[in-house]
């Protein structure tokens, strides 16, 4: 396969038996594009193909891990094709179901598919200066793998508030919460990713296999089919992507609840 991940936002990088998938895409903010999606997806596959590696570990660069998707929908020059479905496109089942460990070490903001990414991961480590949001129901998107993923982390109240409200938090309620696992102080994430890997790396890969498939049953189905459909043709996500391009409130906000928010925030969704 080689350490091309085909997509220009990211890069891939051999510690001993540890492979690194950096998002490094600073002029966006790390807005995660197509591209860079399937290439973390190529990053699991990698690590769970080739012998010499045992373990990946996912980090962003600056003070921003992955806010999710490019709502522009952007491509770079360099970026690989990728499949037409979306939902081949997504990590996140792969990183849940890897072999091979998945350390997410989380540098800054993590939001949306970013913070999927963390959840999904065997160990997220996480700085203490990151910060969370599930900003998808302000975009308009009916998300699938948070309806699943997040109860099963936080419980249904918790989960609801998330996901209802779209409202930051940050690491010492992340970690409260369970929506993470380890904070640590900004200045060690790298060693204490590292240590979270070689902690994992001490079991046995197929008893591991087998606890980990245990685990995942207890996210439920993910209704992939309504989050799709959503996209394609509910007019509350293009409403919402739109409004947030444009800095404005969706049309499905009351004019006074918009006057008291104020400006759409500038952190990508």
């Amino acid at each position: 396969m080689g350490d091309d991940l085909g997509a220009a936002g990211l890069r891939f990088e051999r510690q001993g038996s540890i492979g690194w998938c950096v998002i490094d895409r600073p002029e966006a903010r790390n807005a995660l594009t197509p591209a860079m999606y399937f290439g973390i997806k190529k990053a699991v596959r990698l690590v769970n193909s080739d012998p010499d590696l045992a373990a990946l570990i996912i980090t962003g660069t600056g003070d921003v891990f992955a806010p999710g998707g490019d709502l522009g929908g952007r491509r770079q020059p360099g970026d690989a094709e990728v499949p037409d479905v979306g939902q081949e496109i997504l990590p996140f089942l792969n990183i849940r179901d890897s072999r091979a460990p998945v350390i997410a070490a989380v540098n800054g903001i993590c939001q949306a598919g970013g913070l999927l990414i963390a959840m999904l991961s065997d160990i997220c480590v996480a700085s203490d200066r990151a910060t969370f949001r599930v900003p998808e129901l302000l975009r308009g998107i009916p998300d699938a793998t948070y309806a699943a993923v997040l109860p099963a982390h936080v419980g249904i109240a918790a989960a609801r508030d998330l996901l209802l409200s779209a409202r930051k938090f940050d690491a010492a309620e992340a970690l409260r919460l369970g929506v993470i696992s380890r904070v640590v102080p900004h200045e060690t994430l790298r060693e204490e990713a590292i240590r979270a890997a070689r902690e994992i790396l001490q079991t046995p890969p197929m008893a591991r296999m087998h606890v980990k498939r245990m685990l995942n049953e207890r996210y439920g189905f993910i209704d992939y089919q309504t989050m799709f459909w959503a996209l394609e043709e509910s007019p509350e996500p293009r409403e919402g992507m739109r409004a947030f391009m444009e800095k404005r409130a969706p049309n499905w906000v009351p004019e006074d609840v918009a006057r008291d928010l104020g400006p759409e925030p500038k952190a990508r969704g």
